[in-house]
């Protein structure tokens, strides 16, 4: 008897081979993908691999129908034949299907959630050709929890996560596709072609983002007074604030004002002390990691889900995609505190923390797959320095949830003047609690008030008078867009970061934080006015909840995709009468904010055109739109977004362009390569052009410019590949990527 295991991907292969092995693991490739031999007891294991989605939902091809909709005929094919980007994954799916007819039994080993159960269902049927298997349940990638998982392992499928999971699949795919179909052909038959995409969540999503701007732009501020006092006692200065805080008619400020003015001094009317208790932080959930990460590190939602995913599948913390807010006592608080200590930065704060009761301050969210976020106790071995600092943080919220409170003091001064009562406040730490172990990442603010007494004077330095007015709603992060949407039930924690990442490549929204462009704030208008149900946060939340029934087995899969195409038909109906307005707004959209996004501001040489960017034969570069009588150009880097801006260079007075690329803070820089803020001091120059290349000693460097600034390259480049920064005006030059250096070289 042989007996397969199937997992999610092949890093969790190495593991479980690795865990169930009696000896040690055969590994051994079929096609160059590697799978692993196992003797395990009595059992001979075959351990193979997927790579995520083998499988996508595809229409049933009817060439003669082309762009049709509504279409719900569909059907799971190989990804391979559905997405170039997918090609890769042939190889996996014609291993499995040689591998499986060499076995008996199928136990299924993919992450323990809707999408995992999803990936080995098809799997199982399609490539194993079987009706049901074996399930296996791990929250960590350790030995122990693999051995365990093994010994306790489910007999079937979890058909409820599994047929919860199919329908959330195909609901995407309807809505997605047909939606997506419509406008364009709405836009079509406008006379522009343009791909267009929206889908059940990114509707929703993109309106909350267009109201918050809409609020923005409607906002009209109102004005009001502030009072300051600015003085000393004897102990220290102290800074106090007239107690009616804000003052929304001025004939009371100015009234307030003219009491105290020329006053020197004040006396201290009151004095009040008061002592909380500041909760234990509560175990990490995905979407409280993420905004935490967001917050301390300015890690994007969807990089931190990914570090943690590849922190999960080293065997270092917990499973990740989990909404659960409990650490239960079954994942042995004890050792895993005794095995982080073997790392020196955690070694004194879990021994404090193995003196003492452990348990944890839980929150009230749950999740029947997965407990909250926790460090497994293993010692990572070398790691970026993103990656260094999410599981930093994640031991750290660790030991932090057993922490006791911290207890902290708030003091309120009254101080009189002229009968005018000002009032000073200062919090201060008097037991640091669960603080000693969230260590850098307590944020809070201490301010130690001067020790006084009722009576005491107070130096008056100065009484500032301050006009105010009321600001407008901020608008989303990245993590707050991320918050909104787990709160309105919106999406899962897995793809919420996914849908507002899709948003932002659609030009939809942009910037940090987060801005509704034009584009966006048209098409959802366009979308809202005639089409409202696509953009209806309601109707997605009421499907998020009927999944979540299927789930519990209350409901059935044919069920709920019955009435979703009910609705979606009434929705694609009502479209199809519109359909004219709306492909006539869209290409009007189009056409308008392509000539905002691509401006980049007036020619500095012919006077008279525009610079626009253009897209060419060797890339992105900007031109003036009175070409051919001018010929003015400018290179663009190969790699990252660029935006215009509405500023010109203080230097030499050329256009600045936004560039934001990945893992960077977007920065504003000068398109002209030759700006004397990017050039090097004359001395410098004349030092460094036509000296050895110190790398390959052939070469000479000489000067290469780009966007970023000038640097010093290699003369035999591509053969060599050296590059210098350097200075300029006795600042450090801007890092330069090396497609950027590439492309300048060329």
């Amino acid at each position: 008897m042989t007996e397969m295991i199937i997992t999610e991907k092949p890093k969790t292969a190495t593991k479980i081979a690795n865990a169930l092995a009696d000896g040690k693991p055969i590994r051994e490739k079929k096609n160059g993908v590697p799978y692993y031999k196992v003797t395990h007891g009595n059992k001979d294991l075959l351990v193979a691999c997927a790579v995520g989605h083998l499988y996508s939902l595809a229409e049933k091809k009817d060439k003669k129908k082309g762009m049709r909709f509504p279409v719900f005929d569909i059907t799971w094919v190989p990804s391979s034949e559905v997405s170039k980007t997918s090609k890769f994954s042939k190889k996996y799916l014609t291993a499995l299907k040689s591998l499986a007819k060499q076995c008996d039994d199928f136990t299924v080993a993919c992450d323990y959630d809707i999408e995992g159960e999803v990936i080995g269902l098809n799997i199982v049927r399609y490539a194993c050709k079987q009706e049901d298997a074996r399930r296996m349940k791990f929250s960590t990638l350790t030995k122990p929890d693999l051995v365990k998982a093994y010994e306790n392992i489910s007999p079937h499928l979890d058909w409820g996560q599994a047929y919860a999971g199919e329908t959330r699949h195909k609901l995407d795919w309807f809505y997605g596709i047909n939606i997506s179909r419509a406008l364009m052909t709405a836009i079509k038959n406008a006379g522009m072609f343009k791909i267009l995409s929206t889908g059940r969540v990114q509707g929703p999503a993109l309106k909350i983002v267009v109201d918050r701007e809409k609020e923005i732009k409607a906002f009209k501020p109102v004005p009001f007074w502030q009072i300051q006092l600015l003085g000393d006692t004897k102990e220290k200065d102290i800074e106090a604030w007239h107690v009616q805080d804000k003052f929304w008619e001025k004939k009371k400020a100015d009234n307030a004002m003219e009491n105290v003015r020329g006053a020197d001094k004040g006396k201290v009317a009151e004095i009040e002390k008061k002592q909380f208790r500041q909760k234990t932080p509560t175990p990490f959930d995905l979407t409280s990691m993420q905004i935490e990460a967001y917050r301390l590190f300015k890690i994007k939602p969807k990089d931190a889900l990914s570090i943690a995913q590849n922190l999960y599948t080293d065997g270092y913390i917990s499973y990740p995609r989990t909404s659960s807010q409990k650490l239960p006592k079954e994942i042995g608080y004890q050792k895993i505190l005794k095995d982080l200590s073997r790392q020196e930065k955690y070694k004194e704060l879990c021994y404090n923390l193995l003196g003492t009761k452990l348990e944890p301050n839980e929150g009230k969210k749950s999740d029947p797959a997965h407990p909250a976020i926790y460090p497994t106790g293993t010692s990572p071995k070398k790691m970026d320095a993103r990656s260094a600092k999410v599981y930093d943080l994640i031991v750290r919220r660790f030991m932090a949830t057993f922490g006791k409170p911290a207890m902290r003091e708030t003091v309120h001064i009254s101080i009189d003047v002229n009968s005018e009562l000002f009032g000073a406040k200062g919090t201060r730490t008097v037991d640091k609690g669960w603080h000693v172990y969230y260590g850098p990442y307590v944020k809070i603010e201490e301010q130690q008030m001067p020790a006084v007494v009722r009576g005491d004077e107070v130096n008056v330095k100065e009484i500032n008078f301050l006009d105010k007015e009321t600001q407008p709603p901020k608008r989303y992060t990245e993590a707050s867009i991320i918050k909104e949407l787990e709160k309105r039930n919106l999406g899962t924690k897995a793809t919420r970061a996914q849908i507002v990442d899709t948003l932002q490549q659609r030009s939809y929204i942009t910037g940090v934080p987060i801005e509704a462009t034009e584009l966006g704030i048209k098409v959802e208008s366009n979308l809202e006015t005639y089409v409202p149900k696509i953009v209806d946060e309601e109707l997605t939340m009421n499907f998020e909840m009927q999944m979540e029934e299927i789930r519990e087995g209350k409901k059935t899969e044919e069920e709920v995709l019955s009435k979703a195409k009910e609705v979606l038909t009434k929705i694609l109906d009502e479209f199809k009468q519109h359909q004219e307005k709306i492909g006539e707004g869209l290409a009007r959209t189009f056409k308008e904010t392509r000539a905002v996004m691509e401006t980049v501001g007036k020619c500095p040489n012919c006077k008279e055109g525009m610079l626009m960017i253009r897209k060419g034969k060797f890339g992105r570069f900007v031109a003036c739109d009175k070409y051919p009588e001018c010929k003015t150009t400018f290179k663009l880097p190969a790699t990252g977004m660029v935006k215009p801006t509405d500023k010109t260079c203080e230097h030499c007075g050329h256009p600045m362009i936004l560039m934001i690329r990945k893992r960077k803070k977007p920065q504003e820089v000068c398109i002209n390569p030759d700006c004397p803020s990017k050039l090097p001091p004359k001395d410098k120059l004349e030092e460094m052009e036509g000296s050895p290349c110190p790398k390959c000693k052939e070469g000479k460097l000489v000067l290469r410019k780009s966007v970023y600034g000038a640097f010093f390259g290699c003369n035999r480049f591509p053969k060599c590949h050296y590059t210098q920064k350097m200075e300029q005006d006795d600042k450090p030059a801007e890092e330069i990527s090396e497609k950027a250096k590439e492309s300048t070289q060329k």
